[in-house]
């Protein structure tokens, strides 16, 4: 019954509060160019992890070679091709939020 109560009074209180005016169109949010990679593949997606994980770029370019099959591999496959368990768990993390689509490498900035 309390709850009931609490419930009603929190209804009351948002129904009194303005929306927001919308002063400002959206299209002022996305007018920057994006600053991701376009194409993904092994070394930029290695390369885009860090931490020392892009030095085995060129050992599983050979021995994997798609992208797409990498983010498919799993541990035991990454164990025998020798990489360390510190880089094994980068990965395979990494691989995990890109096929949800929760990261992407960023395009590295052109330093003067």
């Amino acid at each position: 019954m309390a709850w009931l109560q609490l419930q009603l009074q929190l209804q009351r209180i948002i129904n009194k509060i303005p929306p927001l005016p919308h002063s400002t169109p959206p299209s002022r949010f996305f007018s920057k160019s994006s600053p991701y990679v376009v194409k993904v593949g092994i070394p930029e997606f290695l390369n885009g992890i860090g931490n020392g994980v892009e030095s085995h770029v060129a050992k599983l370019e050979s021995e994997i070679g798609d992208f797409h099959k990498l983010l498919v591999t799993r541990t035991l496959k990454l164990k025998k091709l020798g990489i360390p368990c510190k880089h094994r768990k980068l990965i395979l993390t990494y691989t995990h939020k890109y096929r949800l689509g929760l990261w992407r490498p960023r395009v590295e900035s052109i330093k003067a």
